[in-house]
């Protein structure tokens, strides 16, 4: 309810209809089947707009939900190369597939190789295998931040590059397309949940860090 009187009114469209009684306004936007909003309750007469609010309210929720979206598409994955330098090289491949479906969705990548016990005198086996899931990405990917160390952990951290990306994602568009006009069966893309889903079974199951 608008207790104040009188108002600045701003029409359906945006015109300015200037300072009015309140039940003027309220007449006013009865007649166009819409609502009277107070838009801005603060200033000295409030300021008030005529407009369908249900409308608006949908598609406030809608801004916010893709606003959300884009927000989490910002967020860092990190990818962990096991717990030691001697991770086998098909898990380093299962963690380059990982990766770059994170990157395609728009998400950053930390990826972090783990030296156990006296591994640490052995650097280069480990950024070897950093070295190898930032070639493996290149083509979608850009290194934003080169290895950097913590104790006993290195990381990098890789980034999507959007023009490739989307160059990438078009191939494999009409790579889809083609297999559907021949009647073949495509395998459908994982999503994010099941994506993170399965990287958080997949540090579960390592379990935590040896204590050395």
């Amino acid at each position: 309810m608008i207790r104040i009187t009188p108002i600045r009114v701003i029409g359906a469209e945006g015109e300015q209809v200037g300072v009015i009684e309140t039940a003027e306004a309220m007449r006013m936007a009865l007649e166009k089947g819409m609502d009277l909003v107070e838009i801005v309750p603060e200033s000295r007469p409030p300021v008030c707009k005529i407009m369908d609010y249900g409308k608006y309210k949908y598609e406030l929720s809608q801004k916010q939900r893709r606003d959300r979206a884009a927000s989490k598409a910002t967020e860092m994955k990190e990818i962990r190369l096991g717990r030691s330098v001697k991770i086998d090289p098909h898990d380093v491949q299962v963690r380059v597939d990982q990766a770059r479906r994170f990157l395609m969705h728009g998400h950053k990548v930390m990826v972090t190789q783990k030296f156990k016990g006296r591994e640490i005198a052995h650097r280069d086996l480990g950024l070897d295998n950093l070295r190898t899931v930032a070639r493996d990405t290149e083509d979608i990917a850009k290194v934003e931040q080169t290895p950097r160390w913590m104790g006993k952990q290195a990381s990098i951290i890789l980034a999507p590059d959007k023009i490739k990306v989307e160059a990438i994602k078009r191939k494999l568009e009409k790579e889809k397309a083609a297999k559907i006009a021949a009647g073949l069966k495509v395998e459908e893309e994982k999503s994010i949940e099941q994506l993170e889903a399965e990287l958080d079974k997949q540090n579960q199951q390592e379990g935590p860090d040896d204590e050395e």
